[in-house]
């Protein structure tokens, strides 16, 4: 059988149109109730997710990281491929590019960042924060397409919602990252919890403050973002299609002797 496989849509990715037999689930979890979409894709199990919810009513800060990984799991997905908007603080990379994150810096602030949070103490390691066999998928899979894209990148999570200050953006870069963001930390934590490879797919939509000299708006992400949407798709049923059948993956090794129990 092949693995089963998650794609978390971002800003501008409320739904797959292209998915097949489509049937909406509510999830119950401790962390309270999740909808998601399950879907065939040329044969393969999908469940979709929208990080905002339905028509992007919940902001960065407010998200249900832990109940969306957690339904995630339940539904027995093995490999997420995850979407999202983000900033630019390198030169190189322009508005409209893509790029696949391998490293995060995290400046988040108020959000529940692991599920074991009890009197169990579990140190999991990140030194590798994102799976390879998804990530070497992504950069062959882009490459085929024809699309721009950057092969790695440092993404740097904030609280959000508000934008960053041209100040903490020339900070950010002196600390070495290329984009900021507000959405893929705790998530891809929760996800190596979970024992669930992922990887995630960022769409440049814009300068960061500073980097840029005008004001920025959420109408300009919005729009890059709805331009990108479709390349974004494509690329991402693309992997799938790609993705081996076999349940076992380099990335997860450092986990399998932990003997962790999410569900």
């Amino acid at each position: 059988m092949s693995v089963k496989v998650g794609i978390i849509g971002g800003s501008g990715v409320y739904e797959i149109k292209e998915l097949h037999q489509k049937r909406e689930e509510k999830i119950e979890t401790p962390y309270g109730e999740v909808f998601v979409s399950n879907a065939k894709w040329n044969g393969k199990d999908i469940v979709f997710l929208p990080r905002h919810g339905k028509n992007h009513k919940v902001a960065p800060h407010k998200i249900n990281y832990r109940g969306n990984i957690y339904a995630l799991k339940y539904c027995g997905v093995e490999r997420i491929l995850s979407t999202s908007a983000s900033g630019s603080l390198n030169q190189r990379m322009k508005p409209g590019e893509l790029v696949f994150i391998d490293q995060f810096i995290d400046f988040t602030k108020n959000r529940p960042s692991t599920f074991f949070d009890n009197d169990e103490i579990f140190h999991v390691d990140m030194s590798e924060p994102y799976c390879s066999e998804l990530h070497n998928l992504l950069v062959s899979t882009a490459n085929k397409l024809d699309l721009k894209f950057h092969a790695k990148g440092t993404y740097l999570c904030t609280e959000g919602p508000r934008f960053e200050t041209s100040a903490e953006i020339r900070a950010f870069g002196i600390m070495g990252a290329d984009i900021v963001g507000m959405t893929n930390v705790p998530e891809v934590v929760l996800a190596r919890e979970a024992e669930i490879c992922y990887a995630s797919v960022v769409v440049v939509t814009n300068m960061a403050a500073g980097v840029k000299q005008d004001m920025l708006t959420s109408g300009e992400v919005s729009q890059k973002m709805q331009e990108m949407s479709q390349k974004v798709t494509e690329l991402i049923l693309d992997v799938i299609e790609e993705i081996p059948a076999r349940k076992d993956c380099a990335c997860l090794n450092a986990l399998k002797d932990s003997k962790m129990e999410l569900l």
